[in-house]
């Protein structure tokens, strides 16, 4: 380990992000009302930037800050450019309904860089207090960005509640932490897997303390059952807002909760055993309540809610099957965040785009979608096809690698119910689908014309959502059919914190 003074460099692009943050807020200030859309572009060249730095800087960089706070490895800079990358694409998601229907966009695009901050620390955390910190500042800008259509009462709704939750899971995390401390007297991931290790009587405090931090990484994660609060928020925050929660906000979580087991409790093997079977219970739960929930909603955002607790069952499937032995678990899990990230962009991307025209959100809504925007169907389509896992689009990929991977590892009836779980979210994702290729229109009696309730159907996509759509469909079928040099790069991401 070096000095301080030595590799402080190692952290200029978390700097470089909080100060393009603030020049965001700056550039605000001065910017006459009609000239506001550039705020957007700069957040977007700014990131940009930074990923090409993050490359540069940082590649093949195995370093340990502040006495082992925070890591500069392999798979912070995965995460770190994958949360970047992801931004880049929110935010070019976000820019028509932000400049259309919220006001004090530079507040908005600020908040939204400094949440992708506090991504970039959790990915990188080896220390609970300092995870602990990069989650709250994710939390508290996500709060904000949840409550931002302040004239409508479902986002002021749905934030209090996500308020009241957050500060609820917090704390519980945090009386969590204070537990550990007070059986082993650390917080490290490293020294909390030795003390776990070489303890001949694990002190009842210390079992409660270990079990509050997974229940309050539970709740940021929204497994069941800590899952409650995720409908109601996805319902009322923005749309762009509930994509950026269903995919970004998640991925960080799981970023945390992968490098916290794999430094923190795998090692201990056998302490982690007793564990396994307890998260493994928790994902078969998660992933059977997220999809039959999803069975009867109405409402695309509800639907979307439940149908990311079902994935979120499936990625825990993944961390419960961590193990010493093999890579195989890990790589999983980290695929699968980056496909089903891209998957769902690719679905919020064309319900966004839906809702800019229409202002509905409804499924029925969707009848005869096809007849009058059938790229917007398509594309629709494939994103729900990937994330029901049909071959040859990235869902089916990522499912039958972490799925193999938890077969692998002993949880035989953990991967046989999670196959089982898509064929039912395949089922609610063919609803949606009929709706668009089948279903009249949502005219009275189905002898209406579409155009007559939703003239401005008949607009065209715009350029930034036709990027996003583009890209994020070449990405679905790229992963589908020829996956290998991202896991090249999640092997090397992978044997950072597995070994």
């Amino acid at each position: 380990m070096t000095s301080l003074s030595d590799n402080l460099h190692l952290l200029t692009p978390e700097f470089a992000l909080a100060v393009l943050a603030f020049l965001v807020f700056a550039i605000d200030l001065f910017l006459p009302e009609d000239r506001k859309g550039y705020l957007g572009w700069v957040s977007i060249a700014g990131l940009l930037a930074l990923i090409v730095v993050s490359l540069v800087m940082l590649w093949g960089e195995e370093e340990s800050l502040y006495d082992g706070l925070l890591a500069v490895d392999d798979f912070a800079l995965f995460f770190k450019v994958f949360f970047m990358g992801m931004g880049v694409f929110i935010i070019l998601t976000s820019m028509d309904f932000v400049e259309d229907r919220l006001e004090h966009r530079g507040e908005f695009y600020g908040l939204l860089l400094f949440s992708i901050l506090g991504m970039n620390l959790m990915a990188q955390s080896r220390e609970l207090l300092t995870a602990y910190i990069a989650l709250e500042l994710l939390s508290f800008s996500l709060y904000v960005l949840a409550a931002y259509a302040k004239d409508d009462a479902k986002s002021n709704e749905s934030a209090l509640k996500y308020i009241i939750v957050g500060a609820v899971s917090s704390a519980i995390l945090l009386y969590g932490v204070s537990m550990v401390y007070g059986v082993l007297g650390v917080t490290k991931f490293e020294d909390i897997a030795a003390g776990l290790a070489v303890a001949s009587e694990v002190s009842p405090a210390l079992w409660v303390g270990v079990g509050l931090i997974l229940v309050g990484l539970m709740f940021k994660i929204s497994a069941v059952p800590f899952h409650m609060w995720a409908p109601d928020v996805y319902e009322g925050a923005p749309y762009p807002v509930t994509a950026y929660l269903a995919i970004g906000s998640k991925a960080a979580a799981f970023a945390l909760v992968l490098r916290l087991a794999a430094e923190g409790f795998v090692p201990a093997a056998d302490r982690w055993e007793q564990w396994q079977i307890i998260l493994a219970v928790l994902a078969a739960l998660t992933m059977l309540l997220g999809n039959l929930v999803a069975l009867a909603q109405k409402n695309l955002k509800r639907l979307m809610a439940y149908s990311s607790i079902g994935h979120a069952g499936f990625i825990l499937a993944g961390i419960a099957a961590l193990s010493l032995d093999s890579d195989l678990a890990s790589n999983g899990v980290m695929f699968y965040l980056v496909g089903y990230s891209i998957t769902n962009l690719v679905v919020f991307a064309a319900l966004i785009s839906f809702f800019n025209m229409t202002g509905k959100e409804t499924i029925t809504d969707l009848g005869g979608l096809a007849d009058h925007q059938p790229f917007l169907a398509a594309a629709l389509a494939m994103g729900l096809f990937s994330l029901a896992g049909l071959p040859i689009f990235a869902g089916f990929t990522m499912k039958f690698y972490l799925f193999t991977a938890v077969a692998n590892e002993g949880f035989l009836w953990l991967a046989g119910l999670a196959v089982f779980s898509s064929l039912i979210s395949l089922y609610y994702y063919l609803q949606i689908l009929r709706q668009v290729y089948i279903e009249p229109t949502p005219a009275s009696d189905g002898g209406g014309d579409l155009l007559e309730d939703y003239p401005a159907l008949t607009k065209r996509t715009s350029l930034t959502l036709l990027t996003v759509l583009g890209s994020g469909m070449a990405g679905i079928i790229w992963l589908g059919i020829y996956p290998k040099p991202l896991i090249d790069a999640i092997e090397a991401a992978s044997r950072a914190v597995m070994s």
